[in-house]
């Protein structure tokens, strides 16, 4: 018999999500004569102006973000392994403290503004990551203390590329940087029809990069990585990218050719779809074959594929013990006869128990790889993407746009983060979305399991209720997500998650809120999302044991959007 598997239940304070959403901060304008007020910014002099805390700071020659060297601090006892600078600003004045981080806990802050301190912070990160805030001196201050430190009992943490950015205190600045040298290690990340996605090495000192296509410059950004959009179906084109700073521009980089996919064949996926989770496993819900699954259900995630020994591949076992002798052969062609009346069925990854890592560019290879062989070998239109336990942005991007590069640009990406997952645009999940989102599908969020969260409009909502669902399904809408790329996911039952069930008509009732602007509570949205997907549920089986009354309520409801 399977394991019984829901989803995990999770409960955020409201100071939690208050210090997360002090991490979405924006920057500010600059002016020509802003200059960077750190000195030894890039820790390439050791600790040379900086002071840390208890012995707890050194410079490393790896991992670096820039240049030759960067900070390691490490916690300790009741030391959180502060390190500061003191730094020269101009009273009355504007400027972006921003750093980069890598590891453990970390945080980056400013004292003694003379107005408000401020501080930003992220969870750990097993990749490069920007923290970035802004702050105003006051009428006489002439210098504030900036600071980075990690958490008590938590592992180091990587600083490296400190700015104080904004007008020129008079303290001196490091040398005038120099014209950086060209980018290496351009390459195809991943192409769609109407894409083509790079990545490339970064350039020491350089704070931006350009992006041309045959000789012409077509975007500018300042992380290693862009997707170049608007492009024809089955076509070739050349690349090559450049390094910006203040004291100009790089020569160009090796080119590199990308090749977009065809134009997709087959029939499309409905404007507004529902979504439903299939069980491969017996845990007291009623036992399904494909077949069996409820005609509303327009995108089937099967649950779940397993980890393999080899670090981010996964392979799918069929449970046909459990499910009665349901047999492989029966489940493809099960699959294939679903796709054959214009459903979707996908591969979910992950689960409350899920334990797939992709956090480098071997194991990005071997999921996408043995994800398009599962899809290969049963028929799968795509995949989900349920990982409960955290997931690595940068590595997750690069797997499914090489993922996508293998199927074409009919591959189906959902994505199924818990609420917390979504309350930033800084977090994993939500920055992998976006940075995807001309090949993702939907993200189907489950608002269920996880307490009172944080609405867009700042103010904390309980689950179970219309507002939770609309308050929340805004961040996403405002955040970059297209409305077509987002959904409502519930439970089918109370039998379905440990807390957060509402009633099919509680789901209608936000899709309408959302969608024409009727049926709200106390919430509601500053304009309508018509384009909303959809919603999904955990799942067709526990659905399938209350008599159907999710997709017999919530189906026709969907279909029947604008």
């Amino acid at each position: 018999m399977a394991i019984l598997r829901r989803r995990s239940v999770r409960f955020w304070s409201a100071a939690v999500l208050a210090a997360l959403a002090l991490g979405v901060s924006g920057t500010g304008q600059a002016s020509a004569a802003d200059v960077n007020n750190a000195k030894n910014a890039g820790f390439e002099s050791g600790l040379t102006n900086w002071t840390c805390t208890a012995g707890s700071g050194a410079t490393v020659s790896s991992p670096v973000h820039g240049g030759a060297a960067a900070l390691k601090a490490t916690p300790a006892g009741q030391d959180n392994a502060k390190c500061t600078q003191t730094v020269a600003v101009k009273p009355g004045s504007t400027y972006t403290l921003s750093a980069w981080v890598q590891g453990g806990y970390s945080y980056l802050g400013v004292t003694g503004t003379g107005t408000t301190d401020v501080s930003t912070w992220t969870p750990d990160s097993t990749s490069w990551k920007q923290l970035s805030t802004i702050f105003t001196t006051g009428a006489s201050t002439t210098s504030v203390t900036v600071y980075t430190h990690g958490w008590y009992g938590q592992s180091a943490y990587f600083a490296d590329d400190v700015s104080v950015y904004g007008p020129d205190g008079g303290g001196g600045t490091d040398p005038a940087p120099t014209v950086p040298g060209a980018p290496g290690g351009l390459a195809v990340s991943g192409t769609s029809s109407s894409s083509v996605s790079l990545a490339w090495s970064g350039a020491w000192g350089a704070t931006g990069y350009n992006v041309y296509r045959g000789g012409t410059k077509v975007t500018a950004v300042t992380g290693t990585s862009a997707t170049v959009t608007g492009l024809a179906a089955s076509t070739s084109y050349s690349f090559q990218v450049t390094a910006t700073n203040s004291a100009g521009e790089s020569a160009k980089s090796t080119t590199v050719t990308g090749t977009t996919t065809a134009t997709p064949t087959g029939p499309a996926l409905p404007k507004h779809a529902v979504t439903g989770y299939w069980q491969n496993f017996n845990n007291g819900a009623k036992v399904q074959k494909i077949a069996d699954v409820q005609s509303p259900y327009d995108i089937i995630a099967v649950a779940f594929a397993d980890a393999t020994t080899t670090p981010g591949a996964v392979t799918f076992n069929l449970d046909s013990a459990g499910l009665g002798g349901y047999t492989v052969d029966q489940f493809k062609a099960d699959i294939a006869a679903k796709k054959a009346a214009g459903k979707k069925v996908i591969v979910s990854v992950g689960g409350e128990r899920g334990t797939v890592a992709v956090n480098d560019s071997s194991s990005a290879a071997n999921f996408a790889n043995s994800v398009y062989s599962l899809m290969q070998t049963y028929g799968f239109d795509g995949v989900d993407i349920d990982l409960e336990n955290g997931l690595n942005a940068t590595y997750m991007t690069q797997a499914l746009r090489s993922l996508s590069s293998k199927a074409g640009s009919s591959l189906i990406i959902t994505m199924a983060p818990q609420t917390i997952d979504m309350q930033s645009t800084s977090g994993a999940y939500f920055q992998t979305a976006l940075n995807i989102k001309d090949i993702l599908t939907v993200v189907n969020m489950q608002y269920y399991n996880s307490g009172s969260m944080l609405g867009c409009d700042g103010k904390v909502y309980s689950q179970g209720s219309v507002d939770f669902l609309t308050a929340l399904a805004c961040i996403q809408l405002e955040g970059g997500l297209s409305p077509s790329q987002v959904g409502l996911g519930l439970p089918a039952s109370t039998s379905g998650a440990g807390s957060g069930y509402v009633s099919p008509t509680v789901v209608n009732n936000a899709l309408d809120c959302l969608t024409k602007g009727t049926s709200c509570g106390s919430f509601k949205p500053s304009k309508t999302y018509p384009d909303l997907r959809g919603a999904m549920t955990w799942s067709t089986n526990w659905d399938a044991s209350a008599g159907n009354a999710w997709s017999n309520t919530v189906g026709p409801h969907v279909h029947g959007l604008p």
